[in-house]
């Protein structure tokens, strides 16, 4: 059964979310989208594990149907998250955060390690200089055709709508590890995620430039539960080695889904599937049987 609403803010802001699954089943999952300045787009990853647990998701503050107008921080992003639970009457919540999310739910962790029962950290966070990797195999995947119209696109003080979906889908095919298929998905996102809050996009990232997440390692490693692990996709044009990295220093362990890219779901969904379900599945166990507080 799928319930969504709306929820005030302490600033006023109105944060939309969903829930999928009996409510009644504790603790929750909540999804966290990534961006930052995207819409919630986890509907089809909700649905893979909503038998087992009820499953929320939100658009953040500024996108999709969250409408709002104001500076974005980190700090206030994590704030959302803490009053939803509230809303929610959710002490703690299995959290899955998927690239801008996963570094949402780390620096939650960090902030309220106690609302946290499991955390599964997918296609981030990225430390370091992550970007320089990126943007090479980006371009190794591109043709110097493509790559000079997306620099044309990038550069245009104001974009139409078919502009606008060009870029997007020139910016996101690479991020499959099938440039045919990814094509075509890109192409739908660039059409479905919409719009695009890049002043949220540019906030946010100068933010975790200010304070990144690589200074607070050993104390998220101190705060994290202990049932966190991390996923990703072999061909995330994103380097694996940044990811393989963080599980190092967070001593946690690290999933590679083969023939993946950066969003694994489409490309290998009954691997996902399984590997989420036994993550959650096994949080749940946990506390049915004591070993999970709260």
């Amino acid at each position: 059964m799928e319930t969504q609403g709306l929820v005030s803010m302490t600033d006023e802001a109105r944060l939309h979310w969903t829930a999928l699954g009996d409510g009644n089943r504790q603790p929750p999952v909540v999804m966290l989208h990534g961006g930052p300045g995207l819409p919630d787009y986890l509907g089809d990853v909700a649905a893979m594990v909503a038998d087992l647990a009820p499953v929320y998701r939100y658009d953040q503050r500024g996108t999709g149907r969250s409408p709002w107008q104001g500076c974005h921080s980190l700090t206030r992003h994590v704030d959302d998250l803490a009053e939803l639970l509230d809303a929610w009457d959710v002490s703690k919540a299995v959290l899955i955060g998927h690239s801008y999310g996963a570094d949402l739910a780390s620096r939650f962790c960090l902030t309220h390690p106690d609302r946290v029962a499991a955390v599964l950290l997918m296609c981030g966070p990225f430390i370091g200089d992550w970007r320089t990797g990126y943007r090479a195999e980006r371009d190794r995947r591109m043709s110097a055709a493509q790559q000079e119209r997306l620099r044309e696109l990038e550069e245009l003080p104001d974009r139409t709508e078919e502009q606008e979906v060009e870029l997007l889908t020139l910016a996101w095919f690479t991020d499959h590890a099938d440039p045919e298929r990814g094509w075509h998905w890109a192409a739908q996102s660039a059409r479905r995620r919409r719009p695009v809050n890049w002043a949220m996009n540019g906030e946010l990232g100068k933010d975790g430039r200010a304070d990144p997440l690589d200074e607070h390692l050993a104390e998220l490693r101190a705060c994290l539960p202990t049932r966190t692990e991390l996923l990703g996709g072999a061909g995330d044009p994103r380097p694996m080695a940044v990811l393989e990295s963080l599980a190092l220093r967070l001593g946690l362990p690290l999933t590679r889904i083969e023939g993946a890219g950066h969003e694994p779901w489409l490309e290998r969904p009954d691997a996902v599937r399984a590997h989420l379900r036994r993550f959650v599945r096994g949080t749940v166990d946990a506390r049915s049987s004591g070993r999970f507080a709260g």
